[in-house]
This record gives structure tokens, sequence and C-alpha cells, in this order.
């Protein structure tokens, strides 16, 4: 995938197409569009600050660093890459998040874990969530701001956004996420009382839902565009669904349910938008499955036994750091080449 550009050249023909990455990317983008919305409808016009926010910096930081590289600048920024991070990054965080911690994640993202690597093509990590895990881990508290429903405008969006607000307010905000009040419920308590106890503010489940099943119709389109091919978000589901069955039959009062960890959190955008990045992915079709399964089987051990109520972030950057011996022991024999690809089994 480091060869993202390759495709541009200079005939005049080729001008008036647009390149392959950037077909791609767009699709990618147009495929949040219902993800964004069923979130925006739900949590509020602070979504779309953090995307538009998040995909301005990422713009400027890419065109920035380019300059910086004495690269070209036009055909990077026209490849959407940059955008695109913007996209999943903003998506990813607390609705109205600060200036400031969009900044912080997107330097990260963009600056770190892209153009340090050499640019497009050559980052190992998937870069929307290098900035998320280092947001995570560097400022927790607003990181978990995720406020319940509420309306399209609230009165304190834009003192959010400058991040003037005091933290007082910012606390009497924030609510807990399904996954997040579920792993912290009293271990006293069986899950059929902890549900009948209304933990959540109203609609919160549903909004939730409604949010992941709107991922899934994205999934559906980059699938039947084949943007995407289906064996990681497959594997990945998979796997999930398989180890949380597991869990959830061995203690169902401890662990929550397949259908819970599928239907909250970001299962499904991750599935999708996340871990089937071509550049940080793995390649072959088994690797892919490998892929996908290892990323699923992190996210229920994270969730069940660690300390973060949601892990597709730590899970796919870890599978990351896998994708070469992946890819190394799973890249099938060229055809008409008499010897297999390097560390394939004989």
């Amino acid at each position: 995938m480091s060869m993202f550009h390759a495709s541009q050249v200079d005939d005049a023909s080729s001008l008036l197409m647009a390149p392959p990455t950037a077909s791609l990317m767009r699709w990618v983008v147009i495929a949040t569009l219902p993800g964004v919305l069923a979130m925006t409808y739900h949590f509020g016009l602070g979504v779309l600050s953090n995307i538009a926010l998040a995909s301005i910096m990422g713009v400027l930081l890419e065109a920035a660093m380019l300059h910086v590289r004495s690269r070209p600048i036009a055909p990077a920024l026209t490849d959407t890459s940059a955008l695109l991070t913007g996209v999943l990054l903003g998506a990813s965080l607390p609705p109205a998040s600060p200036w400031w911690l969009i900044g912080v994640g997107m330097l990260a993202a963009v600056v770190i874990a892209k153009q340090l690597y050499g640019g497009l093509g050559h980052n190992p990590f998937n870069p929307a969530m290098v900035g998320y895990a280092l947001l995570l881990v560097s400022f927790p508290t607003y990181m978990t701001l995720w406020a319940p429903p509420q309306p399209l405008i609230n009165d304190t969006l834009w003192a959010q956004i400058l991040g003037t607000l005091p933290t007082p307010q910012l606390d009497a905000l924030s609510g807990a996420t399904p996954l997040d009040a579920f792993k912290h419920k009293a271990e006293e308590l069986s899950a059929q009382q902890f549900w009948l106890s209304s933990p959540l503010p109203e609609k919160t489940l549903t909004a939730w839902y409604t949010i992941s099943l709107a991922w899934l119709a994205g999934g559906v389109l980059l699938l039947t565009k084949r943007i995407i091919s289906w064996h990681i978000p497959a594997a990945l589901l998979g796997s999930l669904v398989a180890l949380a069955a597991l869990f959830y039959l061995s203690d169902s009062d401890r662990f929550a349910s397949p259908i819970f960890h599928l239907l909250t959190g970001a299962t499904l955008f991750g599935a999708f938008f996340i871990a089937t990045d071509p550049v940080s992915a793995a390649t072959s079709q088994r690797g892919k499955l490998l892929y996908g399964a290892g990323i699923g089987v992190l996210i229920m051990v994270i969730r069940n036994l660690g300390g973060y109520p949601d892990a597709v972030a730590f899970a796919v950057l870890l599978m990351n750091l896998c994708v070469p011996l992946i890819d190394l022991y799973t890249v099938p024999r060229p055809t008409g080449h008499a010897k297999d690809a390097p560390g394939v089994p004989r």
C-alpha cells in the first residue's frame, strides 16, 4: 500500500479522473454519513463540530508537514485521506469536545502516526486510532464526557467547543455509556436487577442501538461498492460474538450478551470503518481473517477483563503491530513462481 499515489500519471486524460485512492477515500467518507447523521440526531451539533474541526485541522497539518518535507501538497491533499482521518477521529470523540483536545488528537494522527512514517501508504498504525488512544490515555476525564441524548443545540455547546466551560458544569453534563454503566455495576446486582434499576438516562440505549445500525448501513454500502472485502468485518464480528457468548454463558450476571456488545460502543463502527483501513490492515484473504478475528478477541478480553469499557482502538492498534508477521506467513505463492512467499511453511 506504499504505492497509493503511483496511479497518478501525467497524461492529460488522467487529470480528468479522480485517482483510485481519492475515489476510495471519498466513498468511505460518504459511507460514514448514516452514522454521523444518527449521532447528530441523538447527541446534537457537537458531533458535527468535532468532525468539522478535526477535518480542517487534519488538512492544515497535512499541508504543513508536506511543506516541511518538501513534498507536493496538492496530490496528497486531494486524496481525501486527511479529511477521512478527521471524520473518523471526530466521530469517535464525545460530542462538542474542546478544540484543543481535537487538535492534540489530530496532531498525533496526522503528524506522528502518518507523516513521520512517510505519509499515506507507509503508516503501520491506523492514524485516527493513534490519536484516539493518545487522548484516552492522556485526558481520560474529557474522553468520558459522553452526555445522554439531547437536542441538536444546547446552551453550553459553544462553551464546550471553546473549552471555557467550568469543570463542575462539564461533570454535570457527562453520562455513562451503556458499556461503561454495565461494566461498573455493583457486583451484588444481577444483570436483570441492574437494568430494572434504569441506570441510564431515558432513550440512551435506543440511541446507541440506532447509531450502531447506522454504522452497519454504511458498512453495507462499502461492501456493495467493493471498497472493502467481507473478510475483516466478518472475522471480527464472528470472533467477538463467539467469545461474548462464552463469557455470557459462563456468568450472565457479570458479562453482557453478544447483542449488547454488538450494538453498543464502537463495535460496528470499528468493524467496517477502522479495522478495514487498507494501509494498516493485513493484505491477504487469510491474513485478513486472522487479523479481524484477533481484533474481535482482543475487544472482548479488554472489555471484560481490562480497564476500558470499549476497546476497539486498542485492539486495532495491537493487531496493527501483528500485521507484518501475519502477512509474512499468509501471503500465498505468486502465480508462476516456483518458491513460496517468505515465511510460508514448506
